[in-house]
């Protein structure tokens, strides 16, 4: 449990204004010293995160923001990196004094029902005042856990973890299947694993693992070769195997070697439909068509590794999605957590599977995509269009499928 990554954990962020003791709160609901506390106002600069296990959820991720009312130029720096860990926040923690509530929380109230981000308010220091009764009885009217708490004497944390439980996204305690529902029990998936430059020495990346652990909680059989091994494994079965997995690097040789009645598809599209939305990404995926010479395309990479040889989202993908298209486009890598504000001037954002972070912080950037009318889509459907293998690697994903077919115009 102390391992899980942290993309399959709950992220709980800690939102207020300076020194109402958001570090001190989390510091005594974990029971460790996870934050500095200090009497000094700011003391919080970035984000801190703390990977723990919160029973009966399971792994969490509480993290602990900056003050967001601050000014100045180092101000707006710490309110930026407290939005973005707003981005991907599962349950908001609003810490608040009780005698102190104004347009400030009120604000911040209405960012978290703007994203759908369950909520809860906790009045800090409660030993030493008592918040108006008139505004918990407003907040508790509109459906908001009020909790009131002191960090310093241990009250109300017993309250406060009841609220995150009672708060946890049902798909976050039941857990959705990465493979599992496509590959039943006693059933075989093959999985595809090339072993390439960048792959990490002596293990295997994480999709591939997490995939591995998906079918074997479903009491499904898993055999792992590498692409030049498929033919020959595929020979040695007496039944076909319910489903084909592969690297999408290796999407053209795997599916020359796989029956046609065989379900295909890649790593990188089961992570699309696990941590984001498949069918808008689906969709996106047809911008490809209206690409046109000197076009923008943004690569957008969760991971922050060095890049070398033949990098998927730096050279592969844009061989290949030139090759297709026949233009010569402008494509602009990013990584980590750096994404444009102002997505106008690209045609096509490619993102990769995002398998190190939660599913609700790809679901915002997929948001901040189509409120920018600006179509998104993930590198195994970027690479299965571009190859002309898109059907086949939708197969397994009927409601997919359909839905390329129909914006395809496809009979």
């Amino acid at each position: 449990m102390s391992n899980a990554p942290k993309g399959l954990r709950l992220h709980i962020g800690f939102f207020g204004r300076r020194n109402v003791g958001k570090s001190s709160l989390l510091n005594a609901i974990t029971r460790q010293q996870v934050s500095i506390v200090s009497e000094v106002a700011g003391t919080t600069t970035d984000p801190v995160e703390k990977p723990m296990e919160l029973l009966p959820l399971g792994p969490v991720l509480f993290i602990d923001t900056a003050g967001i009312d601050e000014a100045g130029t180092l101000g707006a720096l710490r309110v930026e990196k407290t939005r973005q860990a707003l981005e991907r926040t599962e349950i908001a923690v609003l810490v608040a004094e009780p005698e102190v509530w104004g347009d400030f929380e009120e604000g911040l109230l209405a960012d978290f029902a703007a994203r759908k981000t369950p909520a809860v308010v906790v009045f800090n220091k409660c030993d030493l005042s008592a918040p108006n009764e008139a505004l918990i009885e407003r907040l508790r009217a509109g459906a908001l856990r009020v909790v009131l708490a002191s960090a310093t004497s241990g009250q109300g944390l017993t309250e406060l973890r009841a609220a995150l439980l009672d708060l946890a996204p049902p798909d976050f305690i039941d857990s959705p299947a990465i493979v599992g529902d496509l590959v039943g029990a006693g059933e075989l998936a093959i999985l595809v694993v090339p072993i390439d430059k960048e792959a990490p020495k002596g293990r295997l990346i994480l999709p591939q693992v997490q995939t591995i652990r998906d079918l074997l909680d479903s009491d499904a059989l898993c055999m792992v070769v590498k692409e030049r091994e498929l033919r020959a494994a595929l020979g040695q079965l007496k039944t076909p195997p319910r489903l084909v997995l592969t690297d999408s690097q290796a999407f053209l040789k795997v599916a020359a070697d796989t029956p046609r009645e065989v379900p295909l598809t890649s790593f990188s599209i089961l992570m699309a439909r696990f941590k984001g939305d498949l069918a808008a990404q689906v969709e996106g995926t047809l911008a490809v068509e209206k690409l046109r010479s000197g076009d923008r395309v943004l690569i957008a990479e969760a991971c922050a590794h060095h890049p070398i040889g033949e990098d998927i989202g730096r050279v592969k993908i844009p061989r290949w999605l030139t090759q297709y298209t026949g233009v010569k486009l402008d494509f602009v890598p990013m990584q980590g957590r750096d994404f444009p504000d102002d997505l106008a001037s690209y045609k096509l954002v490619i993102h990769c599977g995002a398998c190190m972070w939660n599913r609700r912080q790809m679901l915002s950037r997929i948001l901040q995509c189509q409120q920018a009318g600006v179509p998104i889509t993930n590198y195994g459907l970027t690479i299965a269009y571009s190859l002309g293998i898109f059907e086949r690697a939708l197969q397994p994903f009927p409601m997919a499928l359909e839905r390329y077919r129909v914006l395809a115009g496809i009979r």
